[in-house]
């Protein structure tokens, strides 16, 4: 059994599913990334994770690899974002909240061997030639993070560019911090982020 990275979506890939959609594929290989990272991880690899055939892999995936790998990213970039727009609509407080909860979840969830796939690609050196679609997608996924969390900010009260400030710090702390915990097999850090920047939204925003 594999439990897979957007757990509100997928959730579990079993041997007896029928044949894999395109999006478990994605899902597992999100899973995987927020596992082992980019490149220790092979297509084949995603592909058994997910329990997939190979063939079926390259079938939705031909350009191998990367693609694969770079639509994991996109997947987990919406995943989050849909739960961020949704929270939002209370406020910057409740999105951060509920942003905090779902990091908090993967790391409880797996006994802290899985964390951000976002994260794992964007570290990941590339090619001295190149920019990998991969590490682009994730830079768009971090700047929409960013971008749902400063216009709730700027909505509250804040100037447009403390509220961009801010929505940066949120997501650079909280993907750190998930790198914490890991490293601590303790949620401890997140609740400490989680203080801080509460007290940091409370300061910007205006009631």
């Amino acid at each position: 059994m594999t439990v897979v990275i957007a757990r509100g979506d997928v959730h579990v890939a079993t041997s007896s599913s029928p044949k894999p959609s395109r999006e478990r594929i994605v899902a597992g290989a999100a899973d995987m990334i927020s596992r082992r990272g980019l490149s220790a991880t092979s297509i084949r690899e995603m592909a058994k994770h997910a329990q997939a055939p190979l063939g079926s892999t390259y079938h939705y995936f031909p350009e191998g690899k990367q693609q694969l790998a770079t639509e994991a990213v996109r997947y987990t970039g919406e995943w989050v974002a849909r739960s961020l727009r949704k929270e939002l609509a209370a406020g910057p407080a409740a999105g951060l909240r509920a942003f905090l909860a779902l990091w908090r979840a993967i790391v409880v969830d797996t006994d802290f061997h899985a964390g951000c796939p976002v994260l794992a690609v964007a570290i990941e050196e590339p090619p001295a030639d190149e920019v990998p679609p991969a590490l682009t997608a994730a830079a768009e996924v971090f700047g929409q993070w960013e971008s749902l969390l400063a216009d709730s900010l700027h909505e509250h009260g804040a100037a447009p560019e403390q509220a961009a400030e801010v929505a940066t710090l949120i997501v650079a702390a909280v993907e750190g911090t998930v790198a914490l915990c890991r490293a601590k097999r303790s949620t401890e850090p997140l609740d400490r982020t989680a203080a801080q920047l509460q007290t940091l939204i409370d300061a910007t925003i205006t009631r």
